[in-house]
């Protein structure tokens, strides 16, 4: 791509536990929303992009009415190695190109989120369709896209969105790294079966894109960071919280933001009292450990838009975001 998709965003790196430009080496605070869609929206007649509903207006609208500097960007993982519904995987990839150009062109960052693995829903609409580990084939999906994107330093990498402790109705397989499978009566994900996949993960990405810079998740669906760092350079830790993950926010992420960079990759609530006190509390909490983080959804439940206006958890984003504040 030669950072044709880029628009002149500089590449970062870290540096003790900030996020840093590699070109003036000052740190620099991400802070946006996740774009939910493209990791289960099938293309219509016009595409992925018009399948999950995203257009420049709304990108446009995220980086600059906003002001978010990074849009998170949950993906399918078959989608963009096979496709979907007569569209191919280069289709869907050609998607991904679009949302990265169009939120790099305002100024934003996009981190690739790898969401979902499956496109088919054989085992009905309502079972979880967030897998416990990856598989096999995510070697060669960050291997394809970290070839793909090795030029353009406004692309980031959380290499797996929630590992967890598989579930009674989940038909994934705890997989590991050399393509094996753990005993079917495993359903612990701890990180001893999470920390070989992560170092494969980022190892794949690196044979091709050396600079990249990796967000790992914790485990109990990405919560729990305890037991990071590894021994793995330029590399963010990813942390999800919401309300039922109770208060020990120091000890499964906070004290380790003070020696190496941590993200709250995912936030969020409804809009009852409760959940906005958790959403006030977090993000005063987040201010002072000076957090980078991506608040659920712009478009799925719990939303932080209805036809374009905050709701009122968005609205707490949208004031953090529009006040522009270095912390």
């Amino acid at each position: 791509m030669n950072g044709a998709l880029s628009n002149g965003l500089p590449g970062l790196r870290t540096s003790g536990n900030r996020i840093v430009s590699v070109t003036t080496g000052e740190p620099v605070l991400l802070r946006g929303v996740n774009r939910s869609g493209l990791e289960y929206a099938g293309p219509d007649e016009q595409g992925f992009l018009s399948g999950a509903s995203i257009s420049r207006f709304e990108i446009q609208m995220i980086a600059t009415t906003w002001r978010a500097n990074i849009l998170r960007l949950p993906f399918n993982q078959d989608f963009a190695l096979r496709g979907q519904n007569g569209r191919s995987g280069e289709d869907y990839q050609r998607a991904l190109d679009q949302v990265i150009s169009w939120a790099s062109s305002f100024g934003a960052y996009t981190l690739l989120d790898l969401q979902w693995l499956d496109a088919d829903r054989i085992y009905g609409g309502d079972r979880n369709f967030v897998a416990p580990l990856p598989n096999f084939e995510s070697i060669e999906l960050w291997t394809t896209l970290a070839r793909r994107y090795n030029d353009e330093p406004a692309v980031l990498y959380d290499i797996f969105n929630e590992p967890h402790d598989r579930l009674e109705d989940d038909p994934f397989p705890l997989n590991k790294e050399d393509g094996t499978t753990y005993p079917p009566s495993q359903r612990k994900v701890t990180m001893t079966e999470w920390q070989p996949w992560a170092r494969a993960l980022t190892g794949a990405i690196r044979a091709e894109n050396p600079a990249a810079l990796v967000f790992i998740a914790g485990t109990n669906w990405a919560y729990d960071l305890r037991g990071m760092p590894m021994d793995l350079e330029n590399v963010v830790y990813s942390t999800h919280v919401y309300a039922n993950k109770g208060d020990n926010w120091p000890e499964a992420f906070g004290e380790l933001s003070q020696t190496v960079p941590v993200f709250v990759g995912e936030f969020g609530g409804h809009d009852t009292p409760s959940d906005l006190d958790f959403g006030r509390r977090l993000i005063e909490y987040m201010q002072q450990l000076s957090l980078g983080w991506a608040a659920w959804s712009w478009s799925d439940q719990p939303y932080l838009v209805n036809r374009y206006a905050a709701t009122a958890f968005g609205d707490l984003v949208q004031q953090q975001l529009t006040r522009g504040e270095p912390y």
